[in-house]
């Protein structure tokens, strides 16, 4: 099965990395999303920058890249880990999209698929968390880091109550999408903004609430100014 599981992982980075919210935008609205707004290529900046309602197709078809990439290497009788690895790579491939020189977007939605496909109970966790309890405080990005660092605490040390089968691969899978998570953030192209804290701050910003400046009102006011240029 070895390599069938190379060709799936290829396979699911190339799925990864179709620019769903770069085509979309381009097709509907005729722009560039890298040039609008916060420029990620992603579900956020597609409904602050671009079209509310597309970003909803731009959520589902994130989702299910992700999602799908698993459940075929599932269907293939792959081992938990592999089926880890694929994932992992379909959300590789949304991050740093071969199409786009290698610039995508966060992943999130990408990652959500993955983690439902690995353990659906633990992905309602990653689903309703966020929005139930961070997002009417408008802290959703802040929502999402919380979640990532807990579900590889909740796979290894609640895998009976939630069902997880494999927990240690299945955790060790969080664990990744986490650190690709974070790091995704923090590397991500500058913003004009970028220049007006230090450099361990941008980090901190980043990592915690996904944007270069803790003002919230003065990043989204910003990021709107620059999609309307």
């Amino acid at each position: 099965m070895l390599i069938p599981f190379i060709l799936l992982v290829l396979g699911a980075y190339l799925v990864g990395s179709i620019p769903t919210a770069y085509l979309i935008a381009k097709w509907r609205r005729g722009v560039d999303i890298r040039k609008l707004g916060t420029g990620n290529v992603g579900a956020s900046n597609m409904a602050a920058s671009v079209s509310k309602r597309w970003s909803i197709v731009v959520t589902i078809i994130d989702i299910a890249k992700g999602a799908m990439m698993v459940w075929a290497a599932q269907l293939l009788g792959l081992e938990v880990w592999q089926q880890a690895v694929t994932g992992i790579a379909a959300v590789a491939g949304h991050n740093w999209t071969v199409f786009l020189n290698f610039n995508g977007g966060r992943g999130i939605f990408t990652t959500l698929g993955v983690i439902v496909m690995l353990a659906p109970r633990i992905g309602l966790v990653a689903l309703l968390l966020p929005y139930l309890v961070f997002a009417p405080f408008k802290q959703l990005a802040l929502g999402v880091t919380i979640t990532l660092i807990l579900l590889p605490i909740l796979a290894a040390t609640l895998s009976q109550p939630l069902a997880v089968s494999h927990p240690a691969s299945v955790s060790l899978a969080y664990l990744a999408l986490l650190i690709i998570a974070m790091f995704r953030r923090v590397t991500a192209p500058k913003t004009a903004l970028s220049a007006t804290v230090s450099k361990s701050e941008l980090i901190i910003n980043r990592l915690l609430w996904d944007r270069d400046i803790r003002d919230r009102k003065a990043w989204i006011s910003q990021t709107r100014g620059e999609a309307g240029k």
